[in-house]
């Protein structure tokens, strides 16, 4: 199967003329974006920390980031951009897509819009803890705690 690329546009601002415009893999196996360190400095993007990330052949290798306005397919979002060696071909990351509502679709493998982005949680992130009477509860941003109905 091929590759999925899409135009994607890194300012540092959403009032900065300056930007960086390429053609970006699509990795949904990627959570940040990445872009050649001296585009992103171009553009007016600057570091503002560094995080271990773990490379594709599963090496842990400590990488720069800063903060960045994303924009592609008439969308617009922001988040996190490695700053990545010279030479390396873009990578758009999947928080990027998801904060959009923009999914890749399995099985032709495009770029779709959903037609809402879900605010409610696809799956269980966080550790579920028994209460007094033995069931397992889960802080909601909507309450106090919410009943995962599951008896202890």
């Amino acid at each position: 199967m091929g590759h999925i690329y899409v135009t994607v546009a890194l300012r540092a601002s959403p009032s900065s003329k300056k930007k960086y415009r390429s053609e970006f893999l699509v990795d949904t196996g990627a959570t940040d974006s990445l872009a050649p360190a001296s585009k992103l400095r171009a553009a007016g993007i600057k570091p503002v920390g560094k995080v271990v990330y773990e490379l594709a052949d599963g090496t842990p290798k400590a990488l720069e980031f800063g903060t960045a306005v994303i924009e592609f397919m008439g969308e617009i979002t922001a988040g996190r951009v490695i700053f990545g060696p010279e030479g390396v071909a873009p990578i758009l990351g999947v928080t990027a897509l998801e904060s959009t509502g923009v999914v890749l679709n399995p099985k032709d493998r495009s770029l779709k819009r959903l037609p809402a982005i879900p605010l409610k949680p696809s799956r269980l992130v966080a550790p579920l803890n028994p209460d007094q009477k033995g069931r397992l509860t889960l802080a909601s941003p909507f309450s106090s705690a919410t009943s995962a109905g599951v008896p202890g």
